[in-house]
C-alpha cells in the first residue's frame, strides 16, 4: 500500500465528508475510494471512520489521525520542495474558504495569478458566509471578515479593511425622499443578508464620535448577497454593501451613498491558516498573492 496517497486520500474523505465527494476531488471511482479506506484502517488495526447513509464522521481515532497525517504530508512536501524550489514543484491541492461576497469579487485576481505562476497547482475554493476555521474546517487558507477570537488557533495576516457602504437607488429617492438623520433609517425598507443586523440594528457612526447602534426596519432577508444587492439597485428599498462590490455603481451614480457625515464603520479582513511550521510552500505562494491583491481592491482609508 501507497501509505502516503492513502492518507492524502482519507485527508480529503474528511474534509469532504462523503466519498462521493473525496471520488470527484481524486477523479477515482466510489469503489477505490472505499476500498483505500478500508485497506487504511485494516493496517492502522482500528476504525477511523463512522459510516451513515449521508455522510461519514471521524471517531476519536480518526480526528487524531487526520490532523497528524495532514502534518506528514505537509512535511513531506515541505522535504521534497526544499531539494526542487522551482516553480514547476509547486502542486498539489490547496483550500482556500472565503466569504461570498468579497469571494466573488475580489479573489479572482489571484485564482488567476496562482494558475499562471504555478500551473500544477490545483486550487479547491469555497464561498460561504459560514465562518471557516482552518484548523477545524482543513483549509489551507480562509479569509475571514470581522474581528477575531484571540484565543483561536490559527496565524492571522491582515489583509486590510472592507468598508460597507449605506445604498439606495437614486429611483427609490426621487419616491421617498433623502435621509438626513440615522433615526430616518427606521422609517425606510431595510434589505439584508439573513446573518447579518438579525437584532434589527446597525452600527453607524462618525467621525470623532462612538459607533452608535440604530434601529433599522428589516423588509426582507435574503441568503446571498448578489439578490440584496440587485434588489437595492433596482429601487426595492435600502441596504447595505461591500464597498468592492458597489464601488462601480456608486461612481456611475446608479447607487447613492446615504446619510452624509455618517458612515458604517469597516471590517477588518484578515487571512487564516493553521499554526503549521515549517509553511508548506504552495501555502505560501497564495498567501503572499493575496497579500499582494486583495489591499489594492479595498477602499484607500476605509
Amino acid at each position: 500500500m501507497d501509505l502516503l496517497a492513502t492518507i492524502r486520500i482519507y485527508l480529503r474523505v474528511v474534509e469532504r465528508g462523503t466519498i462521493s465527494g473525496a471520488a470527484r476531488d481524486l477523479d477515482m471511482s466510489q469503489p477505490s475510494v472505499s476500498e483505500r479506506i478500508e485497506k487504511l484502517e485494516r493496517f492502522l488495526n482500528t476504525r477511523l471512520l463512522v459510516r451513515s447513509s449521508r455522510k461519514l464522521t471521524c471517531t476519536a481515532e480518526g480526528r487524531t489521525f487526520y490532523e497528524q497525517g495532514k502534518n506528514l504530508l505537509d512535511a513531506a512536501e515541505v522535504t521534497i520542495n526544499s531539494v526542487t524550489p522551482s516553480n514547476e514543484q509547486i502542486q498539489g491541492n490547496l483550500r482556500l474558504a472565503a466569504p461570498q461576497c468579497l469571494g466573488e469579487i475580489a479573489i479572482h485576481k489571484t485564482l488567476m495569478n496562482a494558475r499562471a505562476a504555478y500551473p500544477d497547482l490545483r486550487i479547491d475554493l469555497t464561498l460561504s458566509d459560514h465562518i471557516a476555521d482552518p484548523v477545524t474546517e482543513g483549509v489551507d487558507i480562509a479569509l475571514r471578515l470581522g474581528r477575531l477570537n484571540e484565543n483561536g488557533g490559527y496565524i492571522a495576516f491582515p489583509l486590510g479593511w472592507v468598508a460597507r457602504k449605506l445604498v439606495a437607488a437614486p429611483s427609490y429617492l426621487a419616491r421617498h425622499g433623502r435621509l438626513e438623520t440615522p433615526a430616518d433609517l427606521a422609517l425606510h425598507p431595510f434589505i439584508r443578508l439573513k446573518a447579518f443586523y438579525v437584532n434589527d440594528q446597525v452600527p453607524v457612526m462618525r467621525e470623532n464620535e462612538p459607533i452608535a447602534q440604530t434601529r433599522i426596519k428589516t423588509a426582507m432577508t435574503v441568503s446571498h448577497w448578489r439578490p440584496m444587492y440587485d434588489l437595492v439597485l433596482s429601487g426595492g428599498g435600502i441596504g447595505i454593501v461591500q464597498h468592492p462590490a458597489c464601488a462601480e455603481a456608486l461612481a456611475q451614480g446608479r447607487l447613492v451613498e446615504l446619510l452624509d457625515g455618517y458612515r458604517i464603520p469597516p471590517l477588518p479582513l484578515n487571512a487564516l491558516i493553521p499554526p503549521l511550521r515549517p509553511l508548506p510552500l504552495r501555502v505560501r505562494v497564495v498567501l503572499d498573492l493575496l497579500k499582494q491583491d486583495i489591499p489594492g481592491l479595498l477602499e484607500p482609508g476605509a
